[in-house]
């Protein structure tokens, strides 16, 4: 469990500083047109936006209230893998090293 929680650390530092260097020196808009009209940066969006809809589905499945489902969704598809790699931190952290809590949340109790 050790490794996952560097790893997921490690992610979260890497997108912070990607998203950063992007803000600083890119211009979203204009760079988001260009990708959008070239064939692999369409596969690449719905690739990236598949992958958030899956990571979406584990949360509301490990989540209780709606409310913290909803928040943490809407996060993710603004912040992509930033925020998965702090909410799989933070799960890491509440399992108490159990990997079926990890995986299940509030249903491993179940």
């Amino acid at each position: 469990m050790q490794l996952a929680k560097i790893i997921s650390i490690l992610g979260a530092l890497a997108m912070a500083a990607a998203i950063v260097y992007g803000l600083v020196f890119g211009n979203f808009g204009a760079e988001g047109a260009q990708l959008l009209q070239m064939p692999w940066g369409i596969v690449t969006l719905v690739d990236v936006y598949v992958g958030f809809a899956l990571f979406a589905m584990w949360i509301a499945y490990r989540e209780s209230s709606l409310a913290v489902k909803v928040v943490w969704i809407v996060l993710l598809m603004l912040l992509g893998n930033l925020l998965a790699a702090v909410y799989v931190l933070l799960a890491l952290n509440a399992s108490g090293g159990d990997w079926r809590k990890f995986f299940l949340g509030r249903r491993a109790e179940m």
